[in-house]
């Protein structure tokens, strides 16, 4: 069986089938929604000296994510997709001010901020991509 990857799959392979022109269209309403997503990170993110919330980062499509960052490290964001990661190459707890340790608390910012937008980001993007394949749907 399968692991669950929430319909990442399904959703890659039916944006491989659309046009290039549609794809290309979408991209700006990602890119918000990664910036939205990446300004509640850093309202939610506890201040020591500002390092954390200035480590989180909004990846563009074709763009590298920054060494160390989190989740997943550094890695190149595919053609329509963006990735918003906390920490770098100086800032390497992200994980653990989320998650807390045995001594301290957790603080978490990365998954609120998520869930928090989580609706609103979809409805835009559902909103972009259907604008973009009405407007693009016969062109190449």
């Amino acid at each position: 069986m399968a692991a669950n990857d929430g319909g990442l799959a399904r959703f890659q392979q039916r944006m491989r089938a659309i046009p290039k022109a549609v794809r290309e269209a979408v991209q700006p309403a990602l890119v918000k929604s990664g910036e939205d997503l990446s300004g509640t990170m850093q309202r939610l993110a506890p201040v020591d000296t500002g390092a954390l919330k200035g480590s989180i980062a909004v990846t563009a499509p074709g763009q590298s994510t920054p060494a160390y960052s989190q989740p997943g490290g550094s890695r190149v964001a595919g053609e329509n997709e963006v990735l918003v990661t906390a920490g770098n190459s100086d800032v390497r707890y992200p994980h653990l001010v989320e998650y807390g340790t045995s001594d301290t608390a957790a603080q978490p910012f990365f998954w609120p901020a998520f869930r928090l937008n989580k609706k609103r980001l979809a409805n835009r993007i559902k909103r972009a991509v259907s604008k973009a394949v009405k407007d693009n749907w016969g062109s190449k």
